[in-house]
């Protein structure tokens, strides 16, 4: 049956419809209302009802909610019907259970978060398949596609279930709900495509919920100039320097990917005058690269607690910084390609780093905001402190000090990190703008989400779904313990590692790993019913059970098996009792030639008697071994065989000699 499954999820991978040519109507279009409603279905629980408690289920609310999208759609062209729908609903988001008692706001904060992992080699299998972790959402959401497919209508059911699925992803971003099943932290590149999309949504819901709590925190506190409506760099006040903003900030400023960034304000009108005052004069205020001393320190984490400011000599103080833009492989592909199209050039040598540096002014700009005063050699020590080479030295006075200096790649001209210090302005990370555009990326992935074909998801959840395979038959091994099938494992999991490792993989190669699964499923059913029919387990007396166990082994690892004690012993009495039973069945005329059969039950007892304990023999085998010295009495004994078969249509003689050649 496992194979089964395989195979018929393996046929959707061929598939060429849309999602919207094999159900009609399109149901990611947003008309109104009826959309609202079906998205709103399971978050519906939490919202007061005068209805009474027993009605508010998801199956009522789903129920009610497709009534009115099936204006565009039979009720009964519906592939799933409301009780398989609300029941995989519930098993893919166990939170909804949990709406009547807890509420959805206060649950999310902690259903999305997983355990610490399970350190074992089953668990850690999805790194070497490039699926998905085993108690993931991912993984759930490919054994429901992978049963609905088999049970459930076929591509059809596939096809409804996941415009279910991406309406709900929609639904949990709009309203900052994060997603369970889903380890927090940024996308896991081990694991496939699919669940790294999953995760990015994940991580844009959380960046969006913290963002907002922040807004809804801060709001008495937010001037009318600095809201998060403010465009562009207008509240950084530097139009006083035009002509500086022109030759360095926008150097590195135009290399944002949207023009319409916005930064939170979470200070108050005084800091934002006072500090945008003092950001427009910087150039003419500072010392080399040192910073102005005269700003209000903004936002500090910590004290470093080892490391002074150079020249103020005061404590370093580490900055909040914002946090690298999470990437999922085809991000990285797609960077990966534009930064190669630059060239070897040194013009596009340049604009490559320009490009990879945007973390770094962030960096700086938090750290200037977070210690006036400060020169480009602080931040070095703090950030790359291996840049910044520490000598002892001899004084004027014969005392040993310690100086330092930049390294020799931070004193090349037109160096990156002297250019970006430059440019940077003294911005704490809440007012900076933001590395990674949340909203924007939570659009690409509904947007990827919502044009995956059936074909295409198929594709993606293979890996999770041969995974499962796997992980099945090992559990299934480990009850009947057959060193062959652990040997077969082992080359399932190296092949598929391999063919899995890389996108798009050969048809071929995965029709041999699931032919590789089908065959470990199909021993282990034949060792289980043998282990049925020769009675291993009812067994009472360990000598012989022992010796069943041994032969059932044998006839699933060798071609020909010795049975021990030919009719008398233990196996071959049940071989014995096999073949009688089998025999009397067969003997066993049907019900209707019974019936028509002259004769009273006696004779009919006698006919059954004459039943031979053996079917008749469909030919005779002979066979002749002897041992004995030729082509003389006097040389080595040597082995010689003859073979004869008879059947009705054909008689066959073979014979095998051997001699001893050494004086002959």
């Amino acid at each position: 049956l496992l194979g089964d499954f395989l195979t018929e999820f393996f046929k959707l991978c061929r598939r060429k419809e849309s999602t919207d040519e094999i159900l009609g109507r399109s149901a990611f279009e947003e008309e109104g209302k009826e959309v609202a409603d079906i998205t709103h279905a399971l978050s519906k629980l939490t919202e007061p009802a005068p209805v009474p408690i027993h009605k508010l289920s998801v199956t009522n609310m789903v129920h009610s909610a497709k009534k009115k999208i099936r204006k565009h759609r039979g009720v009964d062209e519906s592939p799933l019907n409301n009780e398989v729908l609300n029941t995989i609903l519930l098993f893919l988001f166990p939170d909804a259970a949990d709406k009547l008692a807890d509420g959805f706001e206060s649950r999310t904060s902690t259903s999305a978060g997983n355990n610490p992992p399970p350190e074992n080699e089953d668990y850690n299998l999805f790194s070497q398949f490039k699926s998905a972790p085993s108690d993931s959402l991912t993984y759930k959401l490919a054994l429901c596609l992978c049963m609905i497919n088999f049970y459930h209508g076929g591509v059809k059911g596939v096809a409804h279930l996941w415009q279910e699925f991406v309406l709900e992803m929609r639904y949990r971003w709009e309203n900052n709900y994060l997603i369970p099943g889903l380890a927090n932290g940024p996308p896991d590149l081990r694991c496939c495509l699919l669940h790294q999309k999953l995760q990015m949504l994940n991580c844009c819901i959380e960046r969006k919920k913290a963002r907002d709590e922040g807004k809804r925190g801060s709001m008495s506190d937010c001037s009318p100039g600095g809201t998060s409506g403010d465009t562009g760099k207008g509240a950084d006040h530097s139009g006083e320097n035009p002509d500086k903003d022109k030759e360095v900030g926008k150097s590195w400023e135009s290399w944002s990917d949207s023009e319409e960034e916005f930064f939170e304000c979470l200070s108050d009108t005084e800091d934002l005058k006072g500090n945008g005052q003092e950001n427009g004069k910087k150039g003419g205020a500072k010392e080399g690269n040192k910073e102005p001393v005269n700003l209000k320190p903004e936002g500090r984490l910590h004290p470093h607690g080892k490391l002074t400011l150079l020249h103020p000599g005061e404590p370093l103080y580490i900055p909040i910084t914002q946090e690298p833009a999470p990437m999922t492989e085809d991000l990285l592909e797609e960077q990966s390609e534009v930064l190669a199209k630059l060239g070897t050039s040194a013009e596009g040598a340049h604009l490559r780093a320009r490009m990879q540096s945007a973390c770094l002014l962030s960096d700086m700009e938090s750290f200037k905001a977070a210690n006036p005063g400060c020169c480009l050699e602080d931040f070095v020590r703090w950030y790359s402190p291996r840049d910044y080479i520490e000598e002892e030295v001899v004084d004027e006075k014969g005392n040993v000090v310690i100086k330092g200096e930049l390294s020799a790649r931070m004193k090349i001209p037109s160096n990156m990190w002297v250019e970006a210090w430059e440019t940077a302005k003294p911005v704490p990370a809440r007012r900076q703008k933001r590395l990674f555009d949340d909203t924007r990326e939570a659009e690409k992935v509904l947007h990827y989400l919502v044009v995956q074909k059936p074909a295409d998801l198929a594709r993606h959840l293979l890996p999770c779904i041969i995974h499962a395979a796997v992980l099945k038959v090992k559990e299934e091994e480990a009850l009947e313990d057959i060193s062959s099938v652990k040997k077969i494992i082992k080359q399932i999991i190296s092949h598929s590692s391999k063919v899995l490792r890389f996108p798009n993989p050969e048809d071929k190669k995965l029709e041999e790993i699931i032919a590789q699964i089908m065959s470990v499923e199909a021993i282990i059913a034949r060792a289980r019913s043998l282990k049925a029919k020769f009675g291993v387990e009812k067994c009472e007396n360990e000598e012989e059970k022992e010796d069943l166990q041994r032969f059932v082994n044998c006839l699933l690892e060798q071609p020909e098996v010795s049975v021990i004690g030919a009719g008398r012993g233990p196996a071959g009495s049940i071989i014995h009792k096999l073949f009688v039973n089998a025999q009397r069945v067969s003997a066993v005329p049907p019900l209707d030639e019974e019936l028509r059969r002259s004769g009273s039950s006696e004779e009919r007892r006698l006919n059954m008697g004459a039943v031979s304990d053996f079917p008749p023999p469909t030919g005779r085998e002979v066979i002749l071994r002897t041992t004995v010295p030729r082509p003389a009495p006097y040389s080595k004994p040597l082995p010689q065989r003859m073979y004869s078969v008879l059947t009705k249509e054909d008689f066959r003689l073979a014979g095998a000699f051997s001699a001893d050649t050494t004086f002959f």
